[in-house]
């Protein structure tokens, strides 16, 4: 019998879905920080944009690999623990 996925592997893919299209948007829209809120924090340096495509980076990376674990543990019979 197969477990089913619990809540946290799906907020885990979710969260990763949402910090990869972030990524995305910061880098092909770098201005969308100016644009949304009105504010330009690096007075056009790019710095902060930059900043958050990296974070955004590494957030995707680590919510996609405890989503993985948590879909795999679903996907393990319950008898072989």
């Amino acid at each position: 019998m197969m477990r089913n996925v619990r809540l946290r592997g799906r907020i885990e893919a979710a969260l990763a879905v949402v910090s990869g299209l972030l990524c995305l948007l910061t880098l092909f829209w770098p201005d969308w920080i100016e644009g949304v809120f009105g504010v330009d924090p690096d007075q056009h340096s790019g710095a902060l944009e930059w900043a958050i495509a990296v974070v955004a980076l590494c957030a995707t990376a680590v919510f996609s690999l405890l989503a993985r674990a948590e879909f795999r543990r679903a996907r393990t019979p319950v008898g072989d623990q």
